[in-house]
């Protein structure tokens, strides 16, 4: 291991100060992976941010749990993450392009219907799944429904990371978009139906 990955490896197992130091080290020194992931795999500046992000607090989580072991420079280790979470983005976006390609009957069935029963049953669907959203938020855990919470009543992610402690924006923008996917793909089957 070089100096400076020494320097973040032990920071980042060290106490509280001089971790969100190292964090934010880590964060900043490779940020221009989100304009090599844009170029090299043909992604959007959000979802190679989100990659990046993702990434980055991947390599944190393993170093803090003694789940890195050096044999590759830090630099190299966070780059095949984020390189295999952009390739994880476009499988799903791929996916999702598959899915948005299936025809559906459901509607074609509801506009048989006279309007007032078009709507009745429009509304019972669209309660179903309020009720189904209520439900899977509270499946995924505390910290995500704060979030998601905070963030449906307006709070910007700069706001959320003052209220919850985050080290930045960046950190609760990466987080709510995780939350938020966990919370879209438990409800994905409800979503299909219309």
């Amino acid at each position: 291991m070089n100096d400076q990955d020494s320097a973040i490896y032990h920071g980042l197992r060290a106490g509280h100060r001089e971790r969100m130091l190292q964090e934010k080290e880590l964060y900043t020194k490779y940020y221009y992976f989100i304009e090599e992931g844009c170029k090299k795999h043909s992604i959007s500046q959000e979802d190679s941010f989100s990659a990046y992000s993702d990434a980055v607090l991947s390599v944190i989580h393993n170093i803090v749990a003694g789940r890195f072991d050096g044999r590759s420079s830090i630099k190299t280790y966070l780059f095949q993450i984020f390189f295999n979470k952009c390739v994880d983005l476009i499988r799903k976006s791929a996916t999702n392009k598959e899915q948005v390609n299936e025809t559906n009957a459901v509607p074609e069935l509801l506009m048989q219907l006279p309007d007032n029963a078009r709507n009745a049953v429009t509304k019972m669907m669209d309660e179903q799944k309020r009720e189904a959203i209520r439900t899977h938020l509270q499946t995924l855990g505390e910290r995500c429904r704060e979030i998601l919470i905070l963030f449906e009543d307006g709070f910007t992610d700069n706001e959320i990371a003052k209220e919850l402690a985050y080290n930045n924006s960046a950190v609760a923008k990466t987080t709510r978009l995780r939350c938020l996917e966990k919370l879209r793909e438990k409800v994905s089957h409800l979503m299909n139906v219309i």
